[in-house]
């Protein structure tokens, strides 16, 4: 599913990154990496803040959506 769809409070694994070359890369530099867990903080109106790798991160819908989990 989506990063979207995750509750909030729960901490998920992701199973894939999608998108283009550029945008994997953007992601991966962020801590969105295959294998890696991340927990949704907040969503304000789809957009998201979340916890990766001992940081936090605000991320569009549209970039969350290219996260599965």
């Amino acid at each position: 599913m989506p990063l979207t769809m995750a509750r909030i409070g729960e901490t998920n694994t992701i199973k894939r990154v999608g998108g283009k070359a550029e945008t994997r890369k953007f992601l991966e530099n962020l801590g969105f990496v295959t294998g890696g867990f991340v927990t949704v903080v907040s969503e304000i109106s789809g957009n998201l803040i979340l916890n990766v790798k001992d940081s936090r991160v605000a991320l569009g819908k549209d970039m969350a959506n290219k996260i599965m989990v």
